[in-house]
């Protein structure tokens, strides 16, 4: 397997100190392909030298990466089914 770049993930939650967080590029560009149909494209999330709020957080990814397994046509109410039923605290 090749060396991938990688990518922040925002880690606040459940009682853990603020860390910089890693996932590999494939997976963040897996998670990145539903965020871009869903909320629309954010190059930021792409080039960090542009300023962006430092990756996807951890729910999102999570949301993100399961709506990925449905049709794309699912991808907005599978994504929300996530992110609404989730509870990380």
């Amino acid at each position: 397997m090749s060396k991938q770049r990688l990518f922040p993930l925002q880690r606040d939650w459940n009682g853990y100190p603020r860390e910089k967080a890693l996932i590999p590029e494939s997976v963040h560009m897996a998670a990145y392909e539903v965020y871009a149909e869903v909320c629309g494209p954010q190059k930021a999330l792409i080039d960090f030298e542009k300023g962006c709020r430092g990756g996807f957080g951890t729910g999102e990814l999570i949301a993100f990466l399961y709506a990925r397994a449905f049709p794309r046509s699912e991808w907005r109410a599978r994504s929300d089914e996530a992110l609404y039923g989730m509870k990380l605290r």
